[in-house]
């Protein structure tokens, strides 16, 4: 056998300059149909107006819509909350868990699991109950000698439950964190033990601008989810009380699916898909100097 004959035997995919693209047919096919088809098809039933022309009716309607003003509030507010809370969180936790301690890797998992239960109809069931008048919570501040509250009934209290579900399910974000924790050599650490640096100047010294990058990722992925929030409020209070817990997604799937305005959905999808964007654009502007400084 020559070489060349040798080599064209050995190659485990073939010879042809089409086997790549043929092994990566069935993604292209998956993109086109369950992607790119509906991310043009939306755009252009943002376009179609009531009686079936296409113009800008729908987009001049959204700015003018006090619903919609009202639903950007109520995202940007939960968003606010929540997205610093969970990384501080999960950083929090994630320091905890790095600890060389006997029967650490049983508590990761159990802090992880909330996060692959999510907001399944079991877990909202759960948490109704907890926060009803008579529920768990209420039970306790009764206890402690305080007046239950009403907690669907307000609208800080309303969105705080919410808030707190998906600051329970901080899992992802921690495993992120744990590791970029696992990945810092514990030389620094020794030498800045040496030097007579203790562990709260270490974690600001060397942790924390070390981990700048990781930081960025976990704050632009927790961002977008809050921002695209909708399984939590629909579930646990359909937007109420009087929609202060209703948010874009909601509205969208309204628009959508109870009044049946397609091009009004599509339109508000493409405007939040838009701010979306620019709102990552500008962390990562701003954000910019402060990660390069760390490399």
């Amino acid at each position: 056998m020559n070489l060349k004959n040798k080599r064209l035997y050995n190659n485990p995919v073939g010879v042809s300059r089409f086997t790549g693209l043929l092994l990566i047919t069935p993604f292209i096919i998956g993109f086109v149909i369950f992607t790119l088809y509906p991310f043009i098809s939306s755009f252009i039933n943002g376009l179609a107006a009531a009686d079936g022309s296409f113009s800008l009716e729908n987009y001049t309607r959204l700015f003018q819509d006090s619903s919609v003003r009202k639903a950007a509030g109520v995202t940007i507010r939960y968003a606010a909350v929540l997205v610093p809370l969970k990384l501080i969180v999960s950083l929090l936790t994630a320091l905890l868990l790095n600890l060389e301690i006997k029967g650490i890797g049983i508590f990761r998992t159990a802090f992880y699991i909330p996060s692959i239960l999510g907001a399944n109809l079991s877990v909202v069931i759960m948490w109704q109950y907890l926060f009803t008048a008579d529920g768990l919570v209420n039970q306790f501040l009764e206890l402690i000698g305080l007046s239950p509250v009403s907690w669907y009934g307000e609208a800080g209290t309303a969105l705080s439950i919410i808030i707190l579900l998906r600051l329970w399910e901080f899992g992802s974000t921690m495993v992120i964190f744990l590791a970029a924790l696992r990945d810092i050599p514990k030389d620094y650490y020794d030498a800045a033990s040496i030097d007579g640096c203790g562990r709260i100047r270490s974690f600001f010294k060397i942790t924390l601008p070390l981990l700048k990058n990781v930081i960025f990722v976990n704050l632009i992925l927790q961002t977008i989810s809050a921002l695209q929030e909708f399984n939590a409020p629909y579930m646990i209070t359909g937007g109420n009380p009087m929609k202060e817990t209703y948010t874009i997604g909601m509205l969208i799937y309204e628009e959508m699916f109870t009044y049946w305005n397609y091009g009004y959905a599509n339109a508000v999808s493409w405007v939040m898909f838009t701010a979306i964007a620019l709102i990552v654009l500008f962390m990562y502007a701003v954000t910019r100097k402060l990660r390069e400084d760390s490399q």
